[in-house]
């Protein structure tokens, strides 16, 4: 099977790092002018030389994203079900070589856990835990969801890359999307951040979308992580491979995630630093290159930021958020993946919202319709 392994080879890092810092602000006009916009307009729209043009890019995005979705911003947590990882990654705080408690909540956790996030306000629950195939694998995914699925309209998960029989089994088990990160798209110094792993394999993480869309999963969500390498760069190739994804699995939803690198435990330095206004030029740049595209703000970035966001382009959020397993309510002191920035409640995110004028949306899709 053709996958967009095959698409990916025909490009070069160098290359197209170069060609953004080379980009004129004639071709920026030229794609800013544009009623429909293709992939060398995405890159002219990420360059150094669109930064004068944010402004007018975030007006544009402002109506293209109500003209998609309305004045509507979806509301969602994370609930990490498990901070065992059999991975070592240089950013991460659930690595293999931290010495950290490790926990993988029971049964009775995740209904307490549960619980917890029901009482919040919310429909939809992501799941997500470490790579530790032994414990954390497809049978405790499933029970999990078995346990879950009648308490939330919408179940998401961001989990291992797995194969896609075991794609169609979370699909048959109620899970309406997947999300999976590359990370990094330069694939010379992907080991550098991985360096003991499945995760360490660059070809089969690559692969994994593919997977996702042969099992027919409703949505799929991707990213990088901001700060490991040249974010523009780095960007155009997860825009390269959403393109690709979206031709060839053209019933399927994608969303996009901007997860910027965030304090944790034994964690490297980001070494590529992406101020707030480098964030915003990206999230306008997808929304006028691509006007299906959903794009996700979590709680990594801070209050002023989130506040700002809401009316550009935003079309989910989460709130409340814990980035440790248990932590609602069962193990608070846990180790967490990385710091949250915004630390406000639910409801007090649903408020802002309202007060932007906007609606707070708890749910947006039934499993009656599937």
């Amino acid at each position: 099977m053709k996958t967009f392994k095959s698409v990916f080879g025909q490009y070069d890092w160098d290359s197209i790092q170069s060609k953004i810092y080379q980009t004129s602000s004639k071709e920026v006009e030229r794609s800013l002018a544009k009623t429909k916009r293709n992939l060398d307009d995405f890159l002219a729209l990420i360059s150094p030389a669109a930064q004068p043009y944010l402004e007018q890019m975030a007006l544009e995005c402002h109506e293209l994203t109500k003209k998609r979705f309305g004045k509507t911003i979806h509301m969602y947590a994370p609930l990490y079900l498990s901070n065992e990882c059999q991975n070592i990654c240089t950013y991460c705080g659930f690595s293999l070589d931290n010495k950290i408690k490790r926990k993988t909540l029971s049964d009775a956790e995740i209904k307490l856990e549960t619980q917890a996030l029901k009482e919040a306000g919310f429909d939809h629950v992501l799941l997500v835990t470490g790579e530790a195939n032994y414990t954390v694998n497809i049978n405790y995914f499933l029970n999990a969801i078995a346990q879950i699925k009648e308490q939330f309209s919408i179940i998401s998960a961001e989990v291992q890359p797995l194969s896609t029989e075991e794609y169609e089994r979370l699909h048959q088990a109620g899970v309406y999307s997947i999300l999976v990160y590359q990370e990094t798209y330069h694939q010379e110094v992907y080991k550098k951040y991985h360096t003991k792993g499945k995760k360490s394999n660059f070809d089969f993480r690559l692969e994994t979308p593919d997977r996702i869309g042969t099992a027919g999963i409703h949505k799929m969500g991707l990213g990088v992580l901001l700060g490991l390498e040249d974010w523009r760069t780095d960007s155009f190739f997860n825009a390269l491979h959403i393109d690709y994804l979206q031709k060839k699995y053209w019933q399927t939803k994608y969303s996009v995630s901007f997860p910027r690198l965030r304090p944790a435990e034994g964690i490297i330095e980001p070494n590529f630093i992406m101020d707030d206004k480098d964030l915003t030029q990206l999230i306008c740049a997808y929304r006028l290159w691509n006007e299906d595209l959903e794009i996700s703000i979590s709680t990594r970035e801070n209050e002023k930021f989130r506040n700002n966001i809401i009316p550009i382009g935003t079309t989910s959020m989460s709130a409340g958020s814990k980035t440790n397993p248990g932590g609602y309510v069962v193990d608070p002191q846990s180790l967490e993946q990385f710091e949250i920035s915004d630390e406000r409640s639910a409801k007090e995110i649903a408020q802002v919202i309202k007060n932007s004028g906007y609606e707070p949306v708890w749910k947006d899709w039934d499993k009656s319709y599937h």
